[in-house]
């Protein structure tokens, strides 16, 4: 699933470029369904390819479950952190890019549907916390070999620059209705460097300090809780991976 998951996944740029090349955002039904698809056409890939077993579906059951009730308790996050991203990253640090953007995308799912947060909004926090588990999951896979303090290490930084990005992509949908101010606000048919860079400074004018919060906020829980948490994973894969022969 390697070379499918990002061809599939990326067609989830259509929605968050859209401002920036003179147009207005597509319609919400598209977008929704468009993330809807991409999360459907991964199940059934990694289904149909026997990389999602009937285990690791309940496992991405359990991770959207938990998710959800973390959200449910703390809707809002803590400025801008939400302890959600904790198990988005390690579960794609330990079982790969694909299980981790699932994670990702059917957590923010669950946890939309479970506290009534469905809205034209929810396509984009679904591409967005789904890219975070798969990157996660890439940098899993590249320090494969280090020790467990390094691919700590790892995680945490990884945590605090996903958390910068999530922030950014994200911004891009509240930016397209912010049209109050001329020299940040988005307006349809502006030339895509005039967009960029009023993007840039409404960025770092509504949103910067927000994100420090979430970016500070993954590699806390990374360090203060991920040892444990990864470890556990990691047995959970073993025993997944294992596999009885007949004698």
């Amino acid at each position: 699933m390697s070379l499918r998951l990002p061809m599939i996944s990326l067609a989830g740029i259509a929605i968050f470029v859209w401002p920036f090349l003179g147009l207005g955002l597509p319609p919400e039904s598209p977008a929704l369904a468009l993330g809807l698809g991409v999360v459907l056409a991964i199940l059934l890939i990694g289904i149909g390819t026997h990389e999602l077993d009937n285990r690791r579906l309940a496992l991405l059951a359990v991770f959207a479950a938990l998710d959800a009730a973390l959200r449910l308790a703390l809707v809002t996050g803590l400025a801008g952190f939400s302890p959600i991203f904790f198990l988005v990253l390690c579960a794609g640090y330990v079982f790969g890019p694909a299980f981790g953007f699932l994670a990702g995308s059917l957590a923010l799912l669950t946890s939309a549907l479970v506290t009534g947060g469905v809205g034209p909004w929810l396509p984009y926090e679904m591409f967005g916390v789904g890219w975070t588990g798969m990157l996660a999951g890439v940098a899993g896979r590249a320090t494969a070999g280090f020790s467990p303090r390094a691919r700590l290490l790892v995680l945490a930084a990884v945590g605090v620059i996903l958390g910068y990005a999530y922030g950014v992509i994200l911004d891009v949908w509240d930016w397209s209705f912010f049209r109050s101010a001329p020299d940040i606000g988005w307006t349809p048919g502006m030339a895509p460097l005039e967009a960029l860079a009023r993007f840039g400074r409404y960025y770092v004018t509504t949103s910067l300090a927000w994100d420090t919060f979430r970016a500070a906020g993954n590699a806390a829980m990374v360090l203060g809780l991920g040892a444990p948490v990864l470890l556990a994973m990691q047995r959970f894969k073993s025993r997944f991976s294992l596999v009885v022969e007949k004698a």
